[in-house]
C-alpha cells in the first residue's frame, strides 16, 4: 500500500499547496463523508426506526423515543471529543481518524441486524441506543481531527477554502443517506421497506467502512504535529492545558458561546428540523419530503466554499453573524411559508375553523414520556393527544376546575362524554372519534395532497434555509482551528464543536417537537433556535475576535 507524503521542505508560511496535499484533504474529506452518512441514517428514517424499536408505546411517544435515542449519538459527542482529542493531540490525527471511523462503521452495521422491538422486546430499544452512544463517541472525534488536519496542510490566506470543504462533508453525508434510501423506497412497495427495506442503507455502510479505512490508511500525519514531534514540543496533558488553564479555557467558552451554540441551531434548523416539519407537522410523503430536502442540499452545498473562500478575504466572523441574524429575522415567516406551499389545505382549515382547546389546567400534563410508563387518560390530556397526532395546530383556553374537555373547531363544539357509546367505545375513544370527525369536516388534511405542493417554491424556502447553514457553518472550522494553538488544537477545538452541535443543536427537534405538542403552536418550537441563535450573536459580535490573520503554526 502506498502513503501519500507530504513535501518536508516546505515552509509554514507557503501560499502554495503541493499535489500531495490536495490529495490528503480529499481523501480526508471524502472518508468523513461516510462517516456523516452513517451518523445520518438515524436521522433520516426516525420514523421507520420509532415503529421498529419503541412500537411498544404510544405512536407519540415512540416517536419522542426516537428522536431522543437520535439525540443520544449527540448527548455524547463531548465525551467522544474529550478523549479522541486528547489523542490526537498526543498521538497524531491520522490513528485517531481509523479508530473513528471504525466504530462508526462497525455500529451503523449493527443497527442493520438488530432484531426490532416484536421480536426481542426492549432488549431492542436499549441495544440500539447504546450503538448510537457508540457512533456520537466516535463522531465526537471525527470532526475536530478533520478540521484540524485539513487547516494544518492549508496554505495561509486559503484556510478558510479548503476547511470549507469539510463543511461540505455533513451536508454531502445526508444528501448520500437521503439519496440512498429514495433509491430503496423506489425499488419496493412501502410495506417491504417499513418491514425491511429500512435496513439495507444501513448493511451497506460496511461497504463504505472498507473503503473509509483504505483512504484513513494512505494518509501520513499532519505536516505540523509530525514537526512538533519531531521537537519534542507535543502536550503531555492536552485536556489539562486545554480546560483547566483560565487563558484557554475562556478561549472555549467564546468558540462555544459566541459561535458554534448558534451555528448549531441553524444547521439542525436548516437541514433536521425542516425535515421533520415537512413530515411530522404537515404530513408530507416522506419520500417527497426526502426527495425536497435532497434538491435544497443539492443547490446549497457549493455555497459552503463559497462562503468559506469569502471568508479568507473579509473574516469569518461577518459571515456566520450574518446568517445568525437572517435566521433571527426570518425563520417564522420561511416556516409559514413552507406550509403555505407545501399543504395550503391546512393552512385554509386553520384560517376558516380554527381549533381551541377549553380545558382545566391542571388536567393539561406536559406529554413528554420517553419511556411510555405514564398514561394521559385526562379529557384535556385525551384531547391534545389526538391533535397532535392529525398534525392540528391548536390553541389552549381555559376553563373551570373540574370541567371536562371542550374542543372548538371553527362553530362545532366536541365535548368530552363521561360515559361509554352505544358500541361499547370508550369515553375517550368515543371522544377521539368525534373529534376526527369533525376535524375531517372542517377540512383538515389527513396528509398532504402532492398535487397541491408547490415544489418550486417549497424547494426555495429550503435552499434559503441551507444557505443560513453555509454562511453559520462554512468559516466556522476555520475560526475554531485559528482560535487554538498547534499543541492542544485537536481538544480545544473539538469540545466547543460538540457541545454545541450535540446539545443545543442535537436536542433541538426533540425540544421543538415537545414545544409544539404542548402549545398545540407549529411554529413554537422555532423558538428555540431563535433565541438560542440571538444569544451567540451578540456575544458574538461583543467578544469574538476576527481571527483570518492568525499564525496557525506559533505556539501561543
Amino acid at each position: 500500500m502506498t502513503a501519500v507524503t507530504v513535501d518536508p521542505t516546505k515552509t509554514p508560511g507557503s501560499t502554495t499547496m503541493t499535489k500531495e496535499e490536495r490529495r490528503v484533504i480529499f481523501a480526508s474529506s471524502l472518508g468523513t463523508v461516510f462517516e456523516w452518512y452513517d451518523f445520518y441514517l438515524y436521522g433520516s428514517l426516525s420514523a421507520v426506526i420509532a415503529a421498529q424499536f419503541f412500537s411498544g408505546v404510544n405512536p407519540t411517544a415512540a416517536f419522542i423515543f426516537a428522536l431522543l435515542a437520535f439525540a443520544a449519538g449527540f448527548a455524547v459527542r463531548p465525551f467522544g471529543a474529550l478523549v479522541f482529542g486528547r489523542l490526537g493531540d498526543m498521538i497524531g490525527r491520522k490513528y485517531t481518524f481509523l479508530v473513528t471511523i471504525l466504530i462508526m462503521g462497525a455500529s451503523t452495521f449493527v443497527v442493520g441486524i438488530l432484531p426490532n422491538y416484536a421480536a426481542i422486546g426492549m432488549a431492542a430499544p436499549v441495544i440500539l441506543i447504546v450503538l448510537r452512544l457508540l457512533q456520537g463517541l466516535a463522531l465526537g472525534g471525527e470532526y475536530g481531527g478533520a478540521a484540524t488536519y485539513v487547516a494544518e496542510h492549508a496554505p495561509d490566506h486559503r484556510r478558510g477554502a479548503y476547511t470549507a470543504w469539510i463543511q461540505t462533508t455533513a451536508t454531502l453525508g445526508l444528501f448520500m443517506s437521503l439519496l440512498i434510501i429514495l433509491g430503496c423506497r423506489a425499488v419496493m412497495s412501502a410495506d417491504d421497506f417499513n418491514s425491511w427495506g429500512w435496513r439495507i442503507p444501513f448493511l451497506v455502510s460496511i461497504l463504505l467502512l472498507a473503503i473509509s479505512v483504505w483512504i484513513r490508511l494512505k494518509l501520513n500525519e499532519s505536516p505540523a504535529f509530525r514537526r512538533m514531534q519531531e521537537e519534542g514540543k507535543t502536550s503531555k496533558a492536552p485536556l489539562t492545558e486545554a480546560f483547566g488553564r483560565w487563558k484557554n479555557l475562556k478561549v472555549v467558552l467564546l468558540a462555544l458561546f459566541g459561535l458554534v451554540a448558534g451555528q448549531a441551531v441553524v444547521w439542525y434548523t436548516g437541514q433536521f428540523y425542516s425535515l421533520f416539519f415537512l413530515t411530522q407537522t404537515l404530513k408530507v410523503e416522506a419520500q417527497t419530503a426526502n426527495l425536497l430536502i435532497a434538491a435544497s442540499l443539492l443547490l446549497a452545498t457549493p455555497f459552503f466554499v463559497v462562503f468559506g473562500t469569502l471568508s479568507d478575504r473579509i473574516g469569518r466572523k461577518p459571515i456566520i453573524m450574518a446568517g445568525l441574524l437572517l435566521a433571527c429575522l426570518t425563520y417564522f415567516p420561511i416556516f409559514k411559508g413552507i406550509t403555505h406551499y407545501a399543504n395550503p389545505a391546512l393552512e385554509h382549515a386553520v384560517a376558516s375553523a380554527p381549533v381551541t382547546v377549553i380545558a382545566d389546567p391542571s388536567e393539561c400534563s406536559f406529554q413528554f414520556n420517553p419511556v411510555g410508563t405514564s398514561k394521559f387518560t385526562t379529557s384535556c390530556d385525551v384531547a391534545k393527544s389526538a391533535l397532535v397526532k392529525a398534525g392540528v395546530p391548536y390553541e389552549n383556553e381555559t376553563a373551570p376546575a373540574g370541567t371536562p374537555a371542550v374542543v372548538k373547531i371553527g362553530a362545532t363544539s366536541i365535548a368530552f362524554g363521561s360515559e361509554a357509546s352505544a358500541d361499547g367505545a370508550t369515553p375517550a375513544q368515543a371522544f377521539t372519534t368525534s373529534l376526527t370527525d369533525a376535524i375531517t369536516a372542517a377540512g383538515y388534511p389527513a396528509k398532504a395532497d402532492p398535487k397541491q405542493i408547490n415544489i418550486v417554491m417549497v424547494t426555495l424556502l429550503l435552499f434559503v434555509l441551507v444557505l443560513y447553514v453555509t454562511m453559520v457553518y462554512g468559516p466556522i472550522a476555520a475560526i475554531l482551528v485559528e482560535m487554538f494553538p498547534t499543541r492542544i488544537r485537536y481538544s480545544s477545538m473539538s469540545l466547543p464543536y460538540h457541545i454545541g452541535n450535540g446539545w443545543f443543536g442535537g436536542f433541538l427537534p426533540t425540544t421543538a417537537f415537545a414545544m409544539v405538542a404542548a402549545t398545540g403552536d407549529i411554529y413554537y418550537g422555532l423558538w428555540y433556535p431563535i433565541v438560542v441563535a440571538a444569544a451567540t450573536l451578540v456575544i458574538g459580535m461583543l467578544f469574538v475576535r476576527e481571527t483570518k490573520d492568525n499564525d496557525i503554526h506559533a505556539d501561543y
